[in-house]
């Protein structure tokens, strides 16, 4: 069986979206019953360094439709930084899972050796389709969700790892 650039991108960041999702949804529904502040949780990080939640939750949707829009050969959708709620944050999962789900297959398959270039702070990377997908941009928007998940347990959100895996 051979594995498709396609079938290695989309579904798989469709799916942790969907994941993401579901996570948040739980977190501002545990908030409530419990009385914090949903804006805490939201500011909240791992260390001082790090960027918070919020932040992890809008550059976790932007390692998913720009590396789809990158390798369909596209230019990714633009979404402006101004999530304050958790509302807000499903609003921009929904709007990243929408542009995945409208890019055909066809335009991602076959982009193996698609040449990627990606501008990184001052850095310009160049990259091969596979070369990018497996190495950069996949690791990078792993990275943002599990970051996310992390963030949550940390603050005493119930979740297990079945929460991050789905329900499979």
């Amino acid at each position: 069986m051979t594995l498709s650039m396609y079938q290695a991108s989309a579904p798989r960041f469709s799916n942790m979206l969907g994941n993401l999702a579901a996570i948040l949804r739980k977190a501002e529904e545990q908030a409530t019953v419990r009385k914090f502040d949903p804006a805490v949780l939201l500011a909240s990080r791992l260390y001082p360094d790090m960027l918070p939640l919020l932040r992890q939750v809008q550059i976790a949707c932007d390692n998913a439709k720009g590396p789809v829009a990158r390798l369909a050969g596209l230019e990714p959708p633009k979404h402006e930084d101004s999530e304050q709620t958790f509302a807000d944050l499903q609003t921009r999962i929904a709007k990243t899972l929408d542009f995945i789900a409208a890019v055909p297959a066809d335009r991602i398959d076959g982009s193996e050796d698609r040449e990627i270039q990606l501008k990184v702070g001052p850095r310009e990377l160049r990259f091969t389709g596979v070369e990018y997908l497996f190495g950069f941009a996949l690791p990078n928007f792993h990275f943002h969700v599990v970051t996310a998940y992390d963030i949550l347990r940390h603050n005493g959100i119930e979740l297990g790892k079945r929460d991050y895996l789905g329900g499979n």
